[in-house]
């Protein structure tokens, strides 16, 4: 696999896995209620854990996204860039 086929594929991780983040961000943001509703019926936990527990899963999600998929990918781009390919 060449370093031009690794840096399409990390490309494509990035914006997949940030589409998940969003698309998460945005159904917790407008479908609060009934997000919490079915997840309170199912692990019995109250709205506030459940806040916490939202957060706590996209910060990390947030993270990892940040550390295996963006600065692998930024850094192989500039990589390439200053070696010309």
């Amino acid at each position: 696999m060449s370093i031009e086929q690794i840096a399409v594929l990390l490309g494509w991780c990035t914006v997949l896995n940030f589409g998940v983040l969003a698309l998460t961000a945005i159904v917790l943001t407008l479908f609060r209620k009934p997000v919490h509703g079915l997840h309170t019926k199912i692990s019995g936990l109250s709205t506030d854990e459940l806040n916490k527990l939202y957060f706590q899963y996209m910060g990390n999600f947030k993270i990892l996204w940040i550390l295996f998929n963006l600065t692998p990918y930024l850094v192989i781009r500039i990589f390439m860039l200053s070696s010309g390919s």
